[in-house]
């Protein structure tokens, strides 16, 4: 472990979702690996950043998903400003698979 990088080296881990290979086995990868509350958060932020590349409005997205403003805002910072996993995913779902527009 990095002095300055509290996370451990989790290469495996991301690797492990590399050998995935349907949406229910990534679905059922999830459910063991997160627990209940933990997984609907991170969908719920899904939803929040789906909308907010869409172009919605804060407010439009709170009645929509039940998120926070800081939340809204915490997601946002990652959109405009993170490691561009958010563009990546949006740019491959909507290049190849009808099924983003789903929820």
């Amino acid at each position: 472990m990095k002095k300055n990088n509290r996370r451990l080296d989790n290469t495996l881990m991301y690797k492990a979702f590399l050998q995935l290979k349907t949406e229910e086995e990534v679905k059922a990868f999830l459910e063991d690996l997160c627990s209940m509350t933990e997984l609907m958060a991170m969908e719920q932020r899904f939803e929040v950043a789906k909308l907010l590349h869409k172009g919605f409005i804060y407010n439009a997205i709170m009645e929509t998903t039940g998120a926070s403003s800081a939340i809204i805002s915490r997601v946002n910072r990652s959109l405009q400003y993170g490691a561009r996993g958010y563009e990546t995913v949006f740019s491959r779902l909507e290049d190849g698979d009808s099924t983003a527009d789903e929820k």
